[in-house]
């Protein structure tokens, strides 16, 4: 808790007091914290542990098991890979595995930049145009192994703006 500043520590406070009413706020107290960090480190689920009474071990437990929750930091461009039944039999493991060269990342990594982060989902919904790709709520459809490039150059564009 040591590298938490004061702002910081309050902003979680002032989420918590949000929802003090609640019988059990845990999910959307983690979901504010979320949004507004964009992750949840050990650290913050202490503060949470300590105004909601709830263990840190069973917070962890919640942040580890949801997927759009975050131990770490994600970057400026999350690239969400469908590995769904439809997407992964239209070539999307071959997409991911693009993206991993060409960023030198795996999934669930995110580039030293601090740019990209990559993530391997499983079904998104869109198994009419699959392979998809969601990078920062925008679906790609149909994503082919060799657009992967052109992808990455313009967000790297939009990246510099």
């Amino acid at each position: 808790m040591a590298h938490l500043s004061e702002a910081a520590v309050a902003k979680i406070n002032e989420i918590c007091d949000r929802y003090e009413g609640e019988k059990t706020p845990l999910m959307m107290i983690l979901s504010d914290i979320q949004k507004e960090y964009g992750y949840i480190p050990l650290d913050v689920q202490q503060i949470v542990s300590e105004r909601t009474g709830v263990s840190v071990a069973e917070i962890y437990g919640v942040v580890t098991f949801y997927s759009f929750f975050s131990l770490k930091p994600k970057g400026k461009f999350v690239i969400g890979c469908c590995l769904g039944t439809a997407c992964y039999v239209k070539g999307a493991q071959q997409v991911i595995d693009k993206f991993s060269e060409i960023l030198g990342i795996k999934p669930g990594e995110t580039t030293d930049d601090g740019m990209f982060t990559i993530d391997a989902l499983r079904c998104i919904g869109a198994c009419g145009i699959a392979p998809a790709v969601s990078i920062n709520g925008k679906v790609y459809p149909k994503v082919a192994v060799s657009a992967v490039p052109g992808i990455i150059d313009e967000l790297r564009a939009q990246g510099e703006e």
